[in-house]
């Protein structure tokens, strides 16, 4: 045997040893946290409804275990905590294997209790980027989530195995991981930056899959408590209980609460997210296991206004809904709807259009159901099944003050003398929502010869969504009730809308070790979603009829499919001289069509055509022609990790092709809105991440990410008019990225410092206009306490988002502009805000 091979060999055996060791202590593990196996925008249109709207941190221990099955990691990984019940196999902040990174529950727990999980990946993961209306980050009307080009829109997430669709508002196709679960009983998360990931079942991914795992109950019977104080009246309570093995059989099961509101910054109103879930695990002897989850939110806020470049420079950080002033909200409401100049004093200031986006106000309420039964079986001894079978339920009201139709009791409106106005130019437009899903998912693992792993599986999923649109009457001299009881049968039904869609995917893959450390997957999957539906009626002409001053509501129906039988996935991974590693991602996918009402923006079914030209006509038509998006992602990377540094570099390259978006097509004196493939974009990307850790405790990470995102169309009819935005940047995302993270343990103290450096985003599409850039900065210290009386790890944490109290638009909503600053979709975040948390476990 030659000296290499001896080499090889024994590295390889203390590998074996060492993961001998790692998976002894995973099978006795009792913590409370064993990793389970695994809207549209507003319209841009003047009298659209308003607001309808890391680095390797595996020691060798884990980085060794993985390298034959890096997927696997979910279902066997440790939590890094300091539970008193838990064995720690790794150190370090966050697991990472080829393109994808995992955080854990640790890392989680540096930042603010109750944090969207989506904005501490984007903390923690170079090319990603969350910004938000709310410190919590909780607002899914003002939340912006990019990785490496892509919004939480196109992007796969799973929860424990189950397909949650897209992440953003109204949740018309899945649930937001904020709202299925709560963010402290989420055991780790890990995002593929890649090119996804053929077993994350999703009909909406182009690039990337987030993946969320519960935490299992505890073996041992107790619980936790925390509480949270924080600006504008905030608080948090949170608490679980552990019921510990119950029998025999090993039974055991956890139940949690959390209850979060705050005052809203500016203006009036409050945030508001009252959540439970529970999850029953039952072991079937030593060859599986059955688990049960169910989560419950109820979340309800009154909306941030969404602004123009100008009203935020303008009108300040500040500038809000009209309320409680009502008779001002009449009046610019009247200016808005009944004519073309504005108030009094705002001259030059404001325009026509910018006077019609400042309402009385605006508001969402959503309440969401899911359930899951898994079950994970050794068939054979190379054998394993995983099955999971789902529903989810979501009712949801979205809606607020429409500037653009009167309330019709009250006769024509007028404009006095002394610039009050007569009878009531606005009214409350509120949207009725409701979404069903069934579902379930079959996976099949099978050790085969020749050190090969074969995967294969199918979801299949039918989901039924309903969206109805009523009006309600303001008052002559009040307005309408905030968050009232708008139940079925009241106000006044302008539109109804239903859609039906069906999802199948299967997917087949290999993944061969070539030698120790070294493996090879490929493999396909094949998609087919087809949805049919749209309007079912509408009553605009019977509205106008009775004085609501109605206007066209762009009804249609029909149905389409994206279909792919192969779209191939290839990835190779190779770990080398102990310290080093080596991979590439190749993927291709496809994304279904998007659905949502017959008035929303950017979807195959909403805001087409114009009054003379209907949009049955205008989605018959695009239905020949139009094809659903796809990507071709490639991803190559290079890793280094040791005690004392750690080190990443990623270069990305994705074309993208047949890329939708809403047009004005016709000419400009007969415009009518569209759906259209608008051409090909491209986008180079690179990644570089560095991690010291000089002294015990002490972590240093710097990353920094670019990416240049490019259209390629030459040719784009909007409105009568030919651009060409060939060469023109990706609007929203920015060209640069820099993260900073500082983190001190010392004994039973924690110190983390982060902050983030986001470069200008164009916000039209001919970059004409742009969102300026920005550094915001977060702290969180903690200390903890250890067993004080009956209670153990009491610990006390203080945080402050936003450090240097900086005045930035973070989210972006809704379809962007071609040219101009004429479009309300920007969000201004949150203001320093302070946080405090006393919690204890028992």
């Amino acid at each position: 045997m030659s000296e290499r091979n001896k080499a090889v060999k024994e590295r390889y055996s203390k590998s074996l040893l060492l993961f001998g060791t790692a998976l002894a202590g995973l099978l006795f593990d009792t913590s409370a946290g064993a990793a389970s196996p695994s809207a549209t925008g507003t319209s841009t249109k003047k009298r659209s409804s308003h607001a309808v709207a890391a680095h390797t941190t595996s020691s060798s221990v884990s980085a060794r275990k993985d390298h034959t099955s890096p997927r696997k990691k979910r279902s066997t990984g440790p939590l890094l905590s300091k539970d008193s019940e838990e064995v720690n196999v790794s150190t370090r902040r966050v697991a990472s294997h080829g393109a994808e990174v995992t955080v854990s529950r640790k890392v989680m727990d540096r930042f603010v209790e109750g944090s969207n999980p989506m904005q501490i990946l984007a903390q923690t993961t170079p090319g990603a980027n969350f910004a938000s209306t709310d410190a919590f980050g909780l607002d899914t009307y003002g939340n912006t989530f990019y990785v490496r080009g892509f919004t939480q829109m196109q992007i796969g997430a799973t929860l424990d195995g189950i397909p949650m669709g897209t992440q953003g508002f109204a949740n018309y196709n899945g649930v937001s991981i904020t709202q299925a679960m709560i963010q402290d009983d989420i055991a780790s998360m890990s995002m593929s930056q890649g090119a996804g990931a053929l077993d994350s079942f999703s009909a909406q991914n182009l690039g990337g899959a987030m993946t969320y795992v519960t935490s299992d109950p505890k073996d041992k019977a107790g619980g936790k408590i925390s509480q949270t104080f924080g600006s504008y009246n905030a608080f948090r309570t949170y608490g679980r209980v552990d019921s510990g093995i119950l029998n025999s059989t090993g039974t055991k099961f956890y139940a949690s609460f959390a209850r979060t509101k705050t005052d809203m910054w500016k203006g009036q109103g409050y945030q508001s997210e009252l959540q439970a879930d529970a999850k029953l695990v039952q072991p079937l002897g030593d060859r599986g296991k059955i688990s049960a989850f169910f989560g419950y939110g109820n979340f309800a806020q009154g909306n941030y206004l969404a602004m123009t470049k100008n009203m935020w420079e303008k009108m300040g950080r500040n500038s809000t809904y009209l309320k409680p002033d009502y008779e001002k909200a009449k009046q610019w409401a009247y200016y808005a709807q009944y004519t073309s100049d504005v108030p009094p004093g705002y001259e030059g200031v404001l325009s026509n259009d910018e006077i019609g986006n400042y309402a009385w106000d605006a508001s969402q309420l959503q309440r969401t159901y899911v359930s899951s039964v898994n079950m994970h079986y050794d068939l054979f001894k190379n054998v394993q099944s995983d099955t999971v079978a789902y529903g989810n339920v979501n009712s949801g009201l979205y809606g607020g003050t429409n500037n653009f139709i009167t309330s019709p009791s009250y006769g024509v409106p007028s404009l006095n003398a002394d610039g009050s106005v007569s009878g009531v130019p606005m009214a409350l437009s509120m949207a009725h929502a409701a979404m069903r899903r069934l579902g379930f998912t079959q996976k099949f693992t099978i050790e085969a010869p020749h050190h090969n792993k074969i995967e294969t599986g199918l979801w299949y999923e039918n989901n039924q969504w309903v969206y109805n649109q009523r009006l309600y009457e303001d008052g002559l001299t009040s307005g309408h009730n905030w968050l009232s009881d708008f139940k079925d049968g009241t106000g006044h039904t302008w539109f109804e809308n239903t859609f039906n869609t069906n999802t199948f995917q299967f997917f087949l893959q290999d993944r061969w070790t070539i030698t120790p450390g070294m493996t090879l997957l490929a493999g396909f999957k094949s998609l087919t979603q087809t949805t049919h539906g749209g309007t079912k009626g509408d009553y605009t002409q019977q509205l106008a009829d009775e004085g609501w001053n109605t206007y066209y509501r762009h009804a249609v129906n029909g149905s389409l499919t994206a279909s792919a039988a192969f779209l191939p996935h290839f990835n190779f991974d190779y770990h080398f001289l102990s310290h080093h590693e080596f991979y590439w991602d190749i993927a291709e996918n496809m994304r279904a069509y998007d659905y949502y009402s017959q008035i929303g923006s950017n979807t195959a079914w909403g805001g087409l055509g114009n009054a003379s030209r209907p949009a049955q006509t205008v989605f018959d038509e695009s239905k020949k022609v139009l094809r659903p998006e796809r990507t071709w992602n490639y991803v190559v990377g290079y890793r280094y990790d040791s005690r004392f540094f750690s080190g990443s570099a990623d270069f990305y390259h994705t074309d993208y092709y047949n890329r939708l978006a809403s047009i004005s097509e016709g000419s400009a004196n007969n415009a009518n809105n569209a759906y259209l493939n608008v051409g090909r974009e491209t986008m180079n990307g690179a990644d570089v991440m560095g991690t010291i850790r000089p002294i015990e405790g002490l972590e240093i990470t710097n990353s920094f990410s670019w990416n240049d995102a490019e259209y390629q169309s030459r040719s784009i009819n909007y409105g009568g008019q030919t651009y060409n935005i060939k060469g023109k940047h990706q609007v929203y995302y920015p060209k640069f990225m820099y993260k900073a993270n500082l983190n001190y343990t010392y004994k039973r103290a924690m110190f983390n410092f982060n902050v983030n450096y986001i470069s200008s985003r164009a916000m039209t599409y001919m970059n004409d206009e742009k969102i300026p850039a920005y550094w915001v900065a977060n702290m969180n210290l903690a200390y903890n306490f250890g067993k004080i009386g009956f209670t153990e790890n009491l610990k006390a944490t203080f945080g402050i988002t936003n450090l240097f109290n900086n005045n930035y638009i973070g989210g972006v909503y809704g379809a962007a502009s071609v040219k101009g600053d004429d479009n309300a979709n920007l969000f201004v975040a949150a203001p320093r805000q302070f946080f405090g948390t006393v919690s204890a476990e028992f």
